[in-house]
């Protein structure tokens, strides 16, 4: 299988070219670099490297110009020099197969999942809940299990926060402490995700990970994009869907090992929002995901301005390697340049600290995986470019890729199912009606109509609306020793009068 091609390595005149092994793309990677140095250019030539051998990608769209891997570029006289200088042969425009997504339904077709699928932990994450909150989330989850009510969207999941508040005793001895603060204060994060456009978000038909996992009929792998430009300014909702994304692949597929390829790539941009003011135990669970979803067949590529946005025991199973400049302006600035030069495998012929701060856009410091798996040394290499546009594309390009996707059908229409708030709805409105229903009438219970001792006896001998239903419970013989035993005693009264 061929190799992908990243560009060509100039720290000496002997350097050649550098490539990406498929059977090592699995193993992860990250991009790195300041704003305006080339980080998109490079995703978008690792996507249709990836996508020429068949694997499909999965990446955000944070800026809007990921969406041109959809249209063919325009080839002009520098690019045709720049493929020239790189020994690329037969470089033309080129459009990509892509689906595109949006969670909020706009420009690409919805991604929903049900809030049973998000689960009670990072749904907490999303609501920005305490430790006692969360422990309140799981004990609503723990009772739509119980009872079986399904938690599909927001609204079932308030449905279910309400019975907890009517029930709060009960559910307290029965699940733990539930106090009404904790239930307020999960109902005013509810609410505040609703205003931020989570609603759009959990529902049905929820997305099924077969449709990110498509190849077009050439045999070329589906580029996923989600639209994230206005995403983007909800960081936790963004953070969090991409974890939770990352997590079903994680528990659906099944074990692989190592392949010649990966059944598909999963680009993380802007990831420093994943681990911003991220809590110990969700860092783990990235960790643990990164780590073993990689015998699952999934590549996972992170992308950010600094490599140290990346936590250091993520970062060290990260094989492949692109780092484009850093400007060494800051004291941060300067401790970034440090951690990105001590990431890679030395180069005698390369100052890597001083390297990183003069790169020029379009060069990167690389170092992918060899045949054995081991990270070659550290590169100074011009970046391929991509065959696609190299920046936005207009409302009417967007809309003729969606007019031919083969999903559409499936995920633009809304499904809204009997779930749990319409169920809880049906049993109050039954209670309600219950109560009001007036007595019913029959001509065994004439004599109730009309009052005093007569409706007295007519209600042993045949039970009020309200009891009838416990009398015949109690059997018949039970009925007609309770029955005489009070028409003796209304009898004997009337004797003494």
């Amino acid at each position: 299988m061929d190799p992908i091609f990243v560009g060509k390595a100039v720290t000496t005149p002997t350097s050649g070219p550098v490539y990406l092994l498929p059977k090592f793309g699995n193993r992860h990677g990250l991009v790195a670099g300041a704003t305006g140095t080339g980080k998109t250019v490079t995703l978008m030539t690792l996507a249709e490297g990836f996508s020429r051998i068949g694997v499909p990608v999965f990446m955000a769209d944070v800026k809007g110009d990921v969406a041109g891997l959809a249209v063919a570029g325009d080839i002009g006289e520098k690019l045709q020099q720049r493929a020239a200088e790189l020994g690329i042969d037969g470089y033309a425009g080129e459009a990509s197969p892509v689906l595109f997504w949006d969670l909020y339904g706009k420009s690409g077709h919805p991604v929903r999942t049900t809030v049973s699928e998000m689960g009670p932990t990072l749904l907490g994450r999303i609501l920005e809940l305490n430790d006692t909150q969360s422990g309140v989330l799981d004990i609503v989850f723990k009772l739509a299990d119980d009872r079986g009510l399904l938690l599909l969207d927001l609204d079932d999941l308030r449905a279910l926060l309400n019975l907890v508040a009517e029930e709060r005793k009960t559910v307290s001895t029965e699940y733990g402490l539930v106090s009404a603060q904790s239930i307020a204060a999960i109902q005013r994060a509810l609410l505040r995700l609703d205003q931020d456009g989570g609603q759009h978000f959990f529902g049905e038909p929820a997305l099924e990970l077969a449709d990110l996992m498509r190849t077009s009929t050439n045999g070329r792998g589906v580029i996923g994009i989600l639209a994230a430009d206005q995403l983007v300014l909800k960081p936790r909702l963004y953070s969090t869907f991409l974890l939770w994304l990352l997590s079903e692949l994680f528990e659906t597929l099944p074990e692989v090992g190592d392949l010649d390829k990966p059944k598909l790539v999963f680009v993380f941009d802007e990831a420093h929002l994943l681990f911003n003011d991220a809590p110990a135990a969700l860092q783990q669970r990235v960790e643990q995901v990164v780590r073993l979803v990689r015998s699952k067949g999934v590549g996972v590529y992170f992308c950010s301005q600094f490599p140290d946005d990346v936590p250091g025991n993520i970062l060290g199973q990260l094989g492949n390697r692109v780092q484009h400049a850093l400007r060494a302006f800051t004291p941060r600035d300067q401790k970034a340049v440090r951690t990105a030069a001590e990431t890679f495998v030395p180069n005698p012929a390369l100052d890597v600290a001083s390297a990183i701060s003069q790169l020029g856009t379009g060069e990167a410091l690389t170092s992918m995986l060899l045949d054995k798996g081991v990270p070659a040394p550290v590169e100074r290499t011009l970046i391929a470019p991509p065959r696609c546009r190299m920046g936005a594309i207009t409302d009417a390009e967007r809309q003729q890729v969606r007019n031919g996707s083969p999903v559409g059908g499936k995920y633009d229409t809304a499904v809204n199912r009997e779930s749990a708030a319409e169920l809880l709805a049906r049993r109050a409105q039954a209670a309600t009606d219950e109560a009001a229903a007036p007595p019913a009438k029959g001509s065994g219970k004439q004599a109730a109509e009309e009052g005093g001792i007569g409706r007295t006896i007519n209600e042993f001998l045949f039970g009020t609306s309200r009891r009838q239903g416990v009398v015949q419970a109690a059997g018949k013989q039970a009925t007609r020793t309770i029955t005489n035993r009070i028409v003796r005693n209304i009898l004997g009264s009337i004797k003494l009068k």
